[in-house]
C-alpha cells in the first residue's frame, strides 16, 4: 500500500515540476496581487511539510538543509528572492526526498512516530497515515501553484 502512495508522490511532484519548468526565476518569485506567496515558495512548502510530516513527527531529523525546512514551514511567506540555483536544488529535491523517504520507511527509521492532528482535522497516527496524508497536501499546493501560474 504504502508503494502506491509513494508511486503517487513522485508522479504529482513530476507534474509539479512540469508545471513550473518554463517559467523563470523571476516568475517563480512574483507574488501576485492577493496573495501572501509565490509559486517557488509553494514548491518548497511541499518538501518542507513532508520533512515535517514525517520526518521530526518521528522524532528523527529532516534531511534537508534547514534553509529548505524553516522558511517554507506552514504560517510562512516569502522572505527574499529565490536564484536560479537554489530553484534548481529546490527542483532536486522534490524528487530526492521521496526516494529518501522511501529508503527510510523501508530501514524503519520512523518507529517513534507521535500521534498529531493536522490543521484540517486529519488524525495521524503512525508513518503510514503520515505518507499518506503528503498527497493531500502536495495536491493542495499544486493547485495554488496552478492559479500562480495564469498571474505571472
Amino acid at each position: 500500500m504504502i508503494t502506491n502512495t509513494l508511486t503517487t508522490l513522485r508522479v504529482t511532484r513530476l507534474h509539479l515540476l512540469h508545471l513550473i519548468e518554463n517559467l523563470t526565476t523571476e516568475q517563480l518569485n512574483k507574488v501576485p496581487a492577493g496573495f501572501n506567496n509565490n509559486i517557488i515558495w509553494n514548491v518548497a512548502h511541499v518538501i518542507s511539510a513532508q520533512q515535517g510530516v514525517c520526518y521530526t513527527r518521528a522524532n528523527v531529523p529532516f534531511i534537508v538543509d534547514g534553509k529548505y525546512y524553516t522558511p517554507y514551514r506552514p504560517d510562512t511567506k516569502p522572505n527574499g528572492f529565490i536564484d536560479s540555483a537554489e530553484v534548481h536544488i529546490i527542483k532536486g529535491l522534490l524528487i530526492s526526498t521521496i526516494e529518501q523517504l522511501e529508503t527510510d520507511y523501508n530501514n524503519h527509521v520512523f518507529d517513534n512516530y507521535t500521534p498529531w492532528a493536522t490543521r484540517y482535522g486529519v488524525q495521524i497516527n503512525n508513518i503510514d497515515e503520515a505518507v499518506n496524508f503528503v498527497p493531500f497536501h502536495d495536491g493542495m499546493h499544486i493547485g495554488y501553484v496552478m492559479a500562480l501560474r495564469r498571474l505571472v
